[in-house]
């Protein structure tokens, strides 16, 4: 069985899912779970859409952090400490392009763990995952090559690989993250329980012995 999880760094209800999807990968091994790029705010432009400009924006969007952090199984979201940060809210390219980097790199293994090295550093240490300097100190707490990764960073190649989980997204039909396809054809949408992914995944399973 074959898992696309698509997300975004920048997505809160994304780091409470990529918890659970470690754990079905620590419980059902043989699933192959495939990292995929989705922006929910591809430029600074999108601001203006969604929240009047990007000045306003962080206001309601730690509206979506409380409630990302209900949906937590750890409840880690540091909501505080963002509301009290200087900086304004990212955009998701750069750090989407640091996993895909990372993911030509060592494959989707360590791709995950730059993903979540970078959700670490936003939801809970509240720094600038648009900020490069911040970018490459997450990637340095994980076990890939900082100079190779710079190196795979900073070529086009990274930013097409991204772009085109985009376009496959939307062969999809995804509109939101996060979001996982199976084998292709099931999709299941939002950050859901554990037991709620497990059981999709027995009825899938079930649907193609028969």
């Amino acid at each position: 069985m074959k898992i696309e999880f698509f997300h975004d760094v920048i997505c809160s209800f994304c780091f409470p899912m990529s918890y659970r999807m470690r754990q079905l990968k620590e419980r059902r091994p043989e699933i192959q779970i495939i990292h995929r790029s989705f922006a929910l705010v591809p430029e600074v432009e999108a601001f203006d859409k969604m929240f009047d400009n990007r000045e306003n924006s962080k206001a309601e969007i730690l509206t979506h952090w409380e409630q990302a952090n209900e949906n937590d199984d750890l409840h880690r979201f540091n909501i505080d400490g963002m509301r009290k940060s200087d900086f304004l809210f990212p955009i998701s390219i750069p750090a989407l392009r640091a996993v895909k980097a990372a993911e030509y790199l060592g494959g989707d293994e360590i791709a995950w763990d730059v993903f979540d090295a970078l959700q670490n550093a936003l939801f809970v240490q509240n720094k600038n995952v648009e900020d490069i300097d911040v970018i490459k100190e997450a990637v340095s707490t994980t076990d890939i090559d900082l100079e190779k990764w710079e190196q795979a960073f900073n070529n086009p190649v990274s930013l097409d690989g991204v772009y085109r989980d985009f376009e496959l997204a939307g062969s999809y039909g995804i509109s939101s993250v996060p979001f996982i396809v199976i084998d292709g054809k099931y999709g299941l949408s939002g950050a859901q329980s554990l037991s709620k992914i497990e059981e999709t995944i027995n009825n899938i399973i079930e649907e193609q012995t028969i």
